[in-house]
């Protein structure tokens, strides 16, 4: 087979392996993040193709946009790696910052939507039970 530089994959190979569809690679393709050697109508798949695609899907699970991932990937170069991973962690920092900034919002939402459940069952046992609503009930049933 040879070394692990010359290998190549075909399509069929990566979606299965990274659980994508072949129209995902493709769209990749068309986006100009990957470029797959042709032979007729068949795309051969690089490691160096394989490795950018390992890359896109980590970005993409991490939120960053098509547009992120693009200059990550346009800014590697062998010689200046070090820029490449300040670069990264620069944004790995902000993707954090982000996601914390969420976590915190989510938190309260759900809160929130806990103590509207506690004034709903509460509405609904004083309904079950045939008497007035608390104002807890009526402020969830005004709103």
């Amino acid at each position: 087979m040879g070394t692990t530089m010359n290998r190549t994959f075909t399509i069929r190979q990566l979606t299965k392996e990274f659980s994508v569809t072949a129209r995902t690679l493709r769209f990749y393709e068309d986006e100009g993040l990957i470029g797959p050697e042709r032979r007729g109508q068949t795309r051969i798949y690089s490691v160096k193709d394989r490795a950018r695609i390992i890359l896109i899907l980590r970005g993409r699970r991490l939120g960053f946009s098509l547009a992120e991932i693009r200059e990550y990937l346009e800014m590697y170069s062998p010689e200046d790696n070090a820029r490449q991973l300040e670069h990264a962690r620069k944004k790995f920092e902000e993707r954090i910052t982000l996601f914390e900034k969420q976590k915190v919002d989510i938190d309260v939402a759900i809160s929130e939507l806990k103590r509207s459940i506690v004034e709903v069952d509460e509405h609904l046992a004083d309904a079950a039970a045939g008497t007035a609503p608390s104002e807890a009930a009526e402020a969830v049933a005004a709103a």
